[in-house]
């Protein structure tokens, strides 16, 4: 199996992660240089690399076919698409809300209804059938638990001194876990409440990463103490990345309930692209039946609702999520807002600080 990352490195997951945001474009240019010999191009936001490499081997032998994967954060997968809107070179689009649904609003994505989505409940996939729900996930916060011994329990918690220059999130720009912060906490206290507790938790923020994966190694590094991320990914890293790190949910207020929402990844099929006969097959395969079994292996929740979550990662993640409120999102309000959002946090969060806001590993 062929695989394109924006950032290159190993072929462990952990290295993949670190790869330097020089390298995007020579990785573009090669996939760009290279899709016609590939038989489909997977566009991903990064958390599944584990699943990829389990599941997909059974695809290509059997279609015959190589899978090229390009990884990055939720948002920027979709703004690649979307600079390729009228030369796609991608084939098969897995990211995050608001950005499958924004990639759907820029007319990115062909209505495909795999015979599969059948089995998708109609509140996790697009009326039009542009995307479905892949793997259902949870929005999570996460911590080192090696070095914070007394986990935070409340948002007001990241606040305290003892957390200065120990916090950090991913830019809301470019990721769908950084949207996620703006989403709850929008949720939870109301737009001006949220941006003005947003601009109190910014005075103990180090940086924010342009992606969400890089927060772990961070946090496995106790570079930081607090990040935002998602449950999969979290819990994965922890398994199977050797990363020292544990998911947290945190409440509105002290004896409050902790909160959370789901934070899918979606699949869809990319508008024009290049080999769309394989790229639906590879559609079909992912919300099969046996691969959707193995969803709980890395830590997702399966995206249809007659694949039940068991085995010993399923267990898990249902210890995870227990006793914590998982409240619903309206996601057309929030692709409403979006803009307004990215550009309130951007002058009002932000500001005039020159603090980074798009950081990856530096080159080494």
């Amino acid at each position: 199996m062929t695989r394109t990352h924006l950032r290159p490195g190993a072929p462990s997951r952990i290295a993949r992660k670190l790869l330097p945001a020089l390298a995007v474009a020579s990785a573009l240019t090669c996939l760009a240089q290279s899709a016609q010999a590939a038989d489909v191009v997977l566009y991903t936001a990064d958390g599944l690399e584990n699943f990829y490499k389990d599941v997909l081997p059974a695809f290509e032998q059997k279609e015959g076919v190589k899978v090229n994967i390009v990884t990055a954060g939720s948002g920027e997968v979709v703004n690649r698409a979307n600079i390729e809107k009228d030369s796609p070179k991608a084939d098969v689009i897995v990211t995050l809300p608001p950005f499958i649904q924004q990639a759907g609003q820029n007319g990115l994505l062909q209505a495909y209804r795999s015979p599969n989505y059948q089995h998708v409940p109609a509140i996790a996939k697009a009326a039009d059938g542009s995307w479905a729900t892949f793997v259902n996930n949870y929005f999570s916060f996460a911590i080192n638990p090696a070095e914070v011994k007394t986990p935070p329990k409340t948002f007001a918690d990241l606040l305290r001194p003892e957390y200065s220059g120990k916090v950090a999130y991913s830019n809301p720009a470019t990721a769908g876990d950084g949207m996620a912060v703006v989403i709850l906490t929008t949720a939870l206290m109301g737009e001006n409440q949220a941006f003005s507790y947003l601009q109190k938790l910014e005075q103990n923020a180090k940086f924010h990463t342009k992606g969400t994966g890089y927060l772990d190694v961070l946090l496995s590094r106790n570079e930081i103490a607090v990040a935002n991320g998602d449950l999969q990914m979290d819990l994965d890293d922890a398994a199977n990345g050797g990363l020292s790190l544990k998911p947290v949910f945190l409440a509105a207020r002290a004896g409050g309930q902790p909160t959370t929402f789901q934070l899918p990844y979606a699949i869809g099929l990319i508008k024009n692209s290049p080999n769309a006969a394989e790229g639906k097959k590879l559609i079909d395969y992912l919300m099969s039946t046996p691969v959707q079994s193995k969803v709980p292996d890395v830590f997702g929740i399966p995206g249809r609702t007659d694949v039940a979550l068991t085995g010993k990662n399923g267990a898990i993640v249902k210890q995870a999520i227990a006793g914590v409120k998982v409240i619903p999102v309206n996601w057309t309000q929030v692709m409403a807002n979006k803009a307004a959002w990215t550009a309130r946090w951007k002058s009002e969060v932000i500001g005039s600080s020159d603090k980074p806001t798009e950081l990856v590993k530096p080159a080494q």
